[in-house]
């Protein structure tokens, strides 16, 4: 008889972090962008977002 090894299919946690500096607390992840919302917050102006109020 072989033994079988299950390892689990799916990832648990915070696996993806943020693509400028790691972080993966606080991600915005809509519309792809992957970023910590601290680093959001510095580079939305950049990207093309604009705080109305």
């Amino acid at each position: 008889m072989t033994s079988l090894i299950l390892r689990p299919t799916k990832k648990f946690g915070r696996v993806e972090g943020c693509v400028r500096c790691g972080r993966k607390r606080g991600m915005v992840r809509r519309y792809g962008i992957r970023m910590c919302r601290q680093c959001f917050r510095e580079t939305a102006p950049a990207i093309g977002f604009k705080k109305y109020s």
